[in-house]
């Protein structure tokens, strides 16, 4: 008797331990969605040092992937991959759509890729159509900040499941990051490896502590948002349709403090 309450206990026990992000996404079918990307880069939000040519403020195209939580595109606090490398410092997506490939076929994490175009100015908007999949809900990604070292934007497992039902729009914020493979401070700054290789970190108006950071605003408390991205659930009706692009005030984004 008491072998057995031990083992019931244990049982029990082990049927409540916390389980991964998309185990829990009960949804009967595939879902459709348009994310739309918009740039918030421009020189009344972020004055210093705001490249204005050779090459001019812009981000690069939209690569991205939906995917299980056995699958991670980029964490933070974590080393990026060689893909992540080459995407963040030089906007080229052939590794990193190597890797994700490579993950789908060994442990069917992945459920696809998709991408979006480069959008040539800091401000602007891009979007395409993704699906996801109830085994698959988990939405990553990520846009290059051009010109800088190794900087980019986007979001880690994104998910668009709650419960039983998918989730009709979310609206996240984003942040620069440093994908901790470059070692320079300016947008403009010579290629300078990091030796050895750091961990992605997101950028603040503090961090890295430094003058010469081309995001340095210390009478700030916090960055305002460099972009920003809208997932929309598509309407059996809305499939193929234009995106619903929205234009978006840019004082609402504007840094008030003066700096030189």
């Amino acid at each position: 008797k008491v072998i057995w309450t031990v083992l019931v206990t244990i049982l029990g026990s082990a049927s409540s331990l916390p389980v991964g992000d998309d185990s829990v996404c009960t949804a009967e079918e595939l879902a459709k969605y348009r994310i739309i990307f918009t740039g918030k880069w421009s020189q009344a939000a972020f004055p210093k040092q705001y490249p204005l040519y050779r090459p001019p403020a812009q981000w690069s195209s939209l690569l991205g992937v939906t995917h299980s939580s056995d699958y991670s595109m980029w964490k933070k606090n974590e080393y990026a991959s060689n893909g992540v490398r080459d995407f963040a410092e030089k906007g080229e997506a052939w590794v990193l759509m190597k890797e994700i490939e490579e993950a789908g076929e060994k442990i069917q994490s992945v459920h696809g890729i998709f991408s979006a175009p480069a959008i040539s100015s800091g401000t602007g908007q891009t979007s395409t159509e993704l699906e996801v999949h109830p085994r698959h809900p988990l939405v990553s990604f990520v846009v290059r900040i051009v010109p800088s070292p190794d900087w980019f934007v986007g979001t880690d497992s994104l998910n668009l499941c709650e419960g039983d039902r998918w989730m009709d729009e979310v609206s996240v914020d984003l942040y620069p990051y440093d994908a901790g493979t470059d070692s320079g401070f300016t947008f403009s700054s010579p290629n300078f490896a990091t030796i050895p290789q750091e961990t992605v970190k997101e950028i603040t108006c503090s961090s890295p502590s430094h003058p010469a950071n081309s995001f340095y605003y210390p009478k700030l408390k916090i960055l305002p948002p460099i972009a920003q991205v809208r997932i929309v659930k598509l309407k059996k009706s809305q499939l193929g349709l234009s995106a619903p692009f929205i234009n978006l005030p840019a004082k609402s984004n504007e840094i008030i403090d003066s700096v030189s």
